[in-house]
């Protein structure tokens, strides 16, 4: 990978007319309203033009679908009628509105051919418009695995391919399709990935078929740390009970807690339990198939608050982790400061709350001297519950009995979803394939209704068995 263009800070209100633009399409920015360029426009806009392979960190509402539709309409042949672009989208709503957009974009041209194929519409109606010749595809991992596995659309032509919140299809479960898709496009093709993060899944996609790309990550506008760190002192006794206050009154959706020992993660999630918290432990006792669920609960957030182990949670990676709190102070400063890194990642803020004995303010001074600055303590009596509302986490997750071994795939799964059930791709988490079970997490308001409409509906064809894996 070439050395990255990280924390670019392109000079605002760059003009488009300062890139190498058609005038026709000069003067359809101007009609649109498009006058100067967004950061992630001006800073990324110049290396795609340029033909390179681009990894690009920008938000949904960067502006990142002109980034990249410019330097694909620039490459393109409107008198050649074969796919010269692909566009790979998480969900059939991101696909419609990159397709719009893409279409508004390509006004300054007679002729451009944009497809949308995206799980949830009838197939025919695809092939048939396949038939008739496409300039540029949009659509979803699954629905395009399906057309390339039944030879209903060639990438021959393919010269330009677009991953679209690439960390998002990670989430989902996509990344086997990813590369399936990307074996197919001719390896002389130009690669431009988005992502709002960077997870590990993002540099093995780009280690995979990315070439030599560049890598544009935007400077985070953030004058204090991301992470807001706070200490309470408490007695042994009231340990345990103090981390429910401190999840009543701060109600972080996401929050991992770390205990010094595996008995201390038990009873703590007991406690937890009993007050109506969705916790879960993970440490070195459980096996690997209650481990792998355990954090399939929690990373697609149908679990409140994971309990761990610093062995446990070792090489854990958890995206929108809003609080980190420290129910045992470690001995080990280094320990701690990767403990409270895991929050307040990419454009995220987060807590890191800590509690700790009179028998463990040598470790607190460590820290202190460790940080090179004092630690900002706060009265346990100030921790009220924020509302009466019981903490829950906003996802459930659904158990699918089948999964690897009968060839399910994440788009079998949200098809079904998005498709007979009748639900939107914003309805639906990740999805995870093990090889004997799929899980799929739902908004907890759809979940009764998602398990009947599965149970009664078909995924590949198939009736499949369907129920909770967490409580209701």
């Amino acid at each position: 990978m070439n050395a990255p263009t990280p924390n670019a800070k392109p000079s605002a209100d760059q003009p488009f007319s300062t890139l190498s633009l058609a005038p026709a399409m000069l003067d359809n920015l101007t009609q649109l309203g498009y006058l100067s360029m967004t950061p992630i426009q001006a800073a990324s806009l110049p290396i795609a033009l340029a033909g390179q392979d681009l990894i690009a960190q920008a938000k949904t509402g960067s502006g990142k679908t002109a980034a990249f539709a410019l330097a694909l309409l620039t490459r393109l042949d409107p008198k050649n009628f074969a796919v010269q672009a692909l566009v790979l989208c998480p969900t059939r709503e991101l696909a419609d509105q990159v397709t719009q957009e893409i279409r508004r974009l390509a006004r300054f041209e007679d002729n451009v051919k944009i497809l949308s194929l995206c799980g949830g519409t009838p197939m025919r109606g695809q092939i048939d418009s396949l038939e008739h010749g496409a300039h540029i595809v949009v659509g979803t991992p699954g629905r395009l695995m399906d057309h390339l596995e039944r030879e209903t659309l060639n990438l021959s032509a393919l010269n330009t391919l677009v991953l679209d919140e690439a960390d998002r299809m990670l989430d989902m479960g996509f990344f086997d399709d990813i590369v399936k898709v990307a074996k197919q496009c001719p390896k002389d093709r130009q690669t431009l990935l988005f992502s709002a993060t960077y997870p590990e899944g993002i540099a093995k996609l780009s280690q995979q078929f990315l070439r030599n790309p560049q890598e544009v990550k935007l400077t985070q506008q953030h004058d204090d740390s991301k992470i807001r760190q706070r200490w309470y002192e408490v007695t042994e006794n009231e340990r345990l009970h103090t981390v429910s206050l401190l999840l009543k009154h701060y109600r972080p959706v996401s929050t991992l807690a770390f205990c010094n020992t595996k008995q201390q993660c038990r009873d703590l999630v007991d406690v937890l339990k009993a007050q109506g918290i969705e916790a879960l432990a993970l440490h070195g006792d459980l096996e690997q198939r209650d481990r792998d669920q355990v954090l399939i609960q929690f990373a697609n957030r149908s679990c409140s608050v994971l309990v761990a182990t610093d062995v446990a949670a070792r090489g854990l990676d958890i995206a929108q982790l809003e609080a980190v709190i420290n129910v045992d102070i470690t001995p080990d400063t280094e320990i701690h400061v990767h403990r409270i890194g895991r929050t307040g990642r990419a454009d995220q803020n987060g807590w890191a709350l800590n509690l700790a004995t009179m028998n463990e303010m040598g470790r607190v001074g460590n820290i202190e001297v460790a940080q090179g600055k004092p630690s900002e303590w706060h009265p346990v009596s100030e921790l009220t519950p924020a509302s009466d509302e019981p903490l829950l986490p906003p996802m459930i997750t659904l158990q699918i009995l089948g999964g690897r071994k009968e060839k399910i795939r994440p788009g079998d799964v949200l098809g079904a979803l998005t498709g007979e059930a009748g639900f939107s791709g914003a309805q639906i988490g990740k999805i995870n394939v093990t090889d004997f079970h799929t899980y799929v997490a739902v908004e907890r308001g759809i979940a009764r209704q998602a398990v009947s409409k599965l149970s009664a509906g078909k995924v590949k064809g198939k009736k499949v068995k369907v129920r909770f894996l967490n409580e209701l």
